[in-house]
């Protein structure tokens, strides 16, 4: 494997754990919630993309709109029953809440679909090669890291560039003085808890191919997604996004060179990297 395919290799693994983890990076960075259950969210989106090309015949673009929605419906009915309660409580009782949310979706996943690994079956255009040039290479991953890019591009517009994306950061830094302003944070934390965990829907299920997708999702791949939002810093969109790319990369090389033990570098390298800059790489110190 030459290194150009390599490099897109893992830019596409890269832009998989970013559109992933950047819900979970407004979670803890923007709103100051410890939601380790959000890869239970990026697996139920994966699940309800499945189900609803296989069962219902929806196209590979309407599945995943339906995917968002479904599961930003479902993270807003959360969000007010129960992720809102704990707001103001220690980062224990939002870890200890949050994970066992995690167990009751595998469970649920487990009993109602089974525990076998399922396969998204991408549209034709989809399912091919793209001559570049200078190499041919996998439309698909081609596609991911094309939309992992605009996808960036949108959030970083939205959330440093917008009036909303000013609220939500005043909120969080200010509660109370955003509340004496008129902002109603209570109604904005729930719109960016939904939009978080509807692209997490969106990573499960465009993730499928290169991650895999089963019950057991959420667990394996939770240190991954919280490396990625550690090392690119909290609430740090391009932070995220660059950190995913070298996280993405490495992991795709080490895995060629080292399939025993590829994971541990990872690990490695990120414990040296966050104990000699540990607010990640755009994050400020002190922050």
């Amino acid at each position: 494997m030459d290194l150009a395919s390599i490099l897109l290799g893992g830019l596409a693994a890269g832009m998989v754990l970013f559109i992933c983890s950047v819900g979970l990076s407004v979670t803890m960075g923007l709103m100051g919630f410890v939601n380790l259950a959000h890869g239970g969210f990026a697996m139920l989106g994966g699940y309800v993309v499945v189900y609803a090309m296989r069962h219902w015949g929806l196209p590979f673009g309407a599945a995943l709109a339906l995917g968002f929605g479904a599961v930003a419906l479902l993270a807003v009915a959360l969000e007010r029953a129960l992720y809102a309660r704990l707001y103001g409580a220690g980062e224990l009782d939002q870890v200890l809440f949050t994970i066992g949310l995690v167990f009751v979706m595998i469970a649920l996943v487990t009993l109602g679909v089974g525990p076998e690994s399922q396969r998204v079956e991408l549209p034709p255009w989809l399912d091919g090669q793209s001559d570049l040039g200078f190499l041919t290479y996998r439309t698909y991953s081609l596609a991911l890291i094309a939309a992992g890019t605009l996808l960036m591009v949108a959030l970083w517009l939205g959330f440093e560039r917008t009036r909303i994306g000013a609220k939500i950061r005043a909120a969080v830094d200010n509660r109370r003085m955003a509340e004496s302003v008129g902002v109603d944070v209570g109604r904005l934390f729930t719109l960016t808890f939904a939009l978080g965990s509807g692209l997490a829907a969106v990573g499960g299920a465009l993730g499928a191919e290169i991650l895999g997708l089963d019950p057991q999702y959420p667990l394996r791949y939770l240190a991954y997604f919280l490396i990625v939002v550690a090392v690119g810093g909290l609430g740090k969109v391009t932070g995220v996004f660059f950190a995913a790319l070298l996280i993405g990369v490495l992991d795709f090389v080490l895995k060629i060179h080292f399939p025993k033990g590829g994971t541990m570098f990872i690990y490695a390298l990120t414990l040296v990297f966050l104990l000699a800059r540990p607010q990640g790489i755009f994050g400020k110190r002190g922050a």
